[in-house]
């Protein structure tokens, strides 16, 4: 078998560049890196296939029960199908085979596997013989893998990656939206033309809208083939801070930047988090696997591969913002970054209701919820799901529902501006986590007691919370997830530096199973 081997350390060649800038300027058509990875993958391959074809012409497979006349050219697969002419014929004399022919012949090269350029082999040989056995494949003819999809995936799509560094290189080349064209090329979008893509996005509320609608409706720029149209718009847009590309991988999808929601520009005062260094040795495996199975998503998890459906549980900053955090697992779940900013359409699994909502990678959340967590009355410390939907963009919202009953809960109800818990019934529809459920009856007392909080220590926090939160049970303890989630009310905190606070303070008792008391000696 004669496999391909340049798959395994591909390289352009400058020539196979300019092959690439020559098809897609005849072809007037923008290309993306796949396209042009797969060309170059057909062209190699049909080289090889040619090579092999000119290598072996009028070339047969040796088999020791064929017969050769003196002339004939001959190719052994047991050496790598070396080549050989044959130059005699004469009958063979052993006593322990039938009638047959030795032929001499004359290898072609000097092959490391071959010792002596003139041999002597079997021919018109009547016995069984291992070589007589021919692959139903033929190996004059077999480059190994020809297909150009399989070819570009090998070894984790290591093609691809070398065609895109190659193509960022060359000179003349733009690339936008996957796409690659050449600059010269490009068609001109003048501030008239922008004006009115601003116009269109302005009557649409700002977006999403694709290029081609925003050409549609401005009449296009110009006779050329649709797909460099819109190769034109999209690099001009993309240069325009006006305009924001904010659709999902494979989705062009353009927004006026003005028009954005705030919390989708900046990022909510509820989820600001200012870093807290703490010793992480200070976390006993117990507290690291609870800090794993909360999955904030100021907590460093690893994470591989994509998850079919995704749980989070609400805290305070999440459930009054209207987002959702984008850790661990609900990260596996929602597009990738590939802009700042994306665009997706969230789904009530319950009715098919359709809410806008944003994907904010570099602040780790997505926004556009509110109206989904205020239409189903989800309280602090309810599971919500996500998986993706049908269409691409689209992700689909659930949580766990059940007949609305009256429930004793924990209210946050600040007094004279301190740390103040009660119980109180509230009707819950929905399945939460009994640690982390919180109520809030009057927000701004509780947006004024944060504000004051803001600057404390998070051991002078942890101190009043158990103190207060002690009083509603009749073991007076406080579990660690409850703690996370009464900080989270006053201040963004991951629990990482929450519980090395509690296991380093002398303030505080571990008295077993994450639940912890105020050490009354101090």
């Amino acid at each position: 078998m004669v496999a391909t081997r340049w798959h395994k350390n591909f390289t352009v060649t400058a020539e196979e560049l300019d092959y690439l800038v020559n098809v897609m300027l005849e072809r007037e058509t923008p290309m993306t890196t796949r396209e042009l990875a797969r060309l170059l993958v057909e062209r190699r391959v049909q080289a090889d296939q040619n090579a092999l074809a000119q290598r072996f012409k009028d070339t047969q497979v040796y088999r020791p029960a064929d017969k050769y006349e003196v002339g004939a050219r001959i190719a052994f697969t047991d050496m790598e199908l070396a080549t050989a002419t044959v130059t005699a014929v004469r009958p063979g004399k052993n006593a322990d085979y039938n009638d047959f022919d030795v032929i001499s012949v004359q290898f072609d090269d000097d092959r490391h596997h071959i010792v002596r350029k003139q041999r002597e082999f079997a021919a018109s040989l009547t016995t069984v013989h291992k070589l007589n056995t021919v692959a139903e494949e033929n190996p004059l003819t077999d480059t190994g893998s020809t297909d150009p999809d399989e070819l570009i995936e090998a070894n984790n799509n290591a093609i691809l990656r070398v065609v895109s560094d190659a193509l960022k290189d060359h000179p003349a080349l733009e690339r936008v939206a996957g796409y690659w064209f050449p600059r010269e090329l490009v068609m001109d979008c003048n501030i008239g033309v922008m004006h009115l893509a601003e116009a269109v996005l302005d009557m649409a509320g700002g977006g999403p809208l694709t290029t081609e609608q925003i050409l549609e409706q401005i009449g296009g720029i110009g006779d050329a083939p649709l797909k460099l149209q819109v190769f034109s718009l999209n690099l001009a847009l993309n240069q325009d801070e006006r305009f924001d590309e904010v659709g999902p991988a494979g989705q062009v999808l353009w927004y006026l930047n003005r028009m954005e929601p705030q919390y989708v520009r900046e990022v909510p005062d509820l989820l600001k988090y200012t870093p807290i260094g703490y010793d992480e040795d200070l976390l006993s495996d117990e507290m690291f696997d609870l800090e794993t199975e909360l999955d904030d998503e100021h907590t460093e998890i690893e994470f591989e591969g994509r998850l079919p459906k995704a749980t989070s549980t609400l805290i305070y900053p999440h459930r009054r913002a209207g987002t959702l955090p984008l850790n661990a697992k609900t990260l596996t779940v929602f597009p990738i970054a590939r802009t700042p900013r994306i665009h997706v359409e969230l789904v009530d699994e319950t009715d098919g209701q359709i809410f806008h909502g944003w994907v904010v990678h570099e602040h780790k959340y997505v926004y556009g919820l509110n109206d989904y967590y205020t239409k189903h009355r989800l309280p602090i410390g309810a599971f919500v799901s996500v998986k993706p939907g049908q269409q691409s963009g689209q992700i689909v919202l659930s949580y766990q529902s059940y007949k609305p009953r009256t429930e004793w809960i924990r209210i946050l109800n600040p007094v004279n501006n301190q740390i103040s818990f009660e119980n109180r019934k509230r009707v819950i529809g929905a399945e939460y986590d009994e640690l982390m459920i919180l109520g809030v009856d009057d927000l701004e007392a509780v947006d004024k007691l944060a504000r004051s909080y803001r600057s404390k220590p998070l051991a002078a926090i942890l101190r009043e919370l158990i103190t207060e939160l002690s009083k509603l049970s009749p073991q007076g303890t406080v579990h660690a997830v409850t703690l996370y989630s009464g900080v989270n009310a006053l201040r963004r905190c991951p629990p990482g530096p929450i519980f090395a606070t509690l296991s380093a303070n002398p303030d505080f008792d571990d008295v077993g199973d994450h639940y912890w008391t105020l050490n009354e000696t101090k």
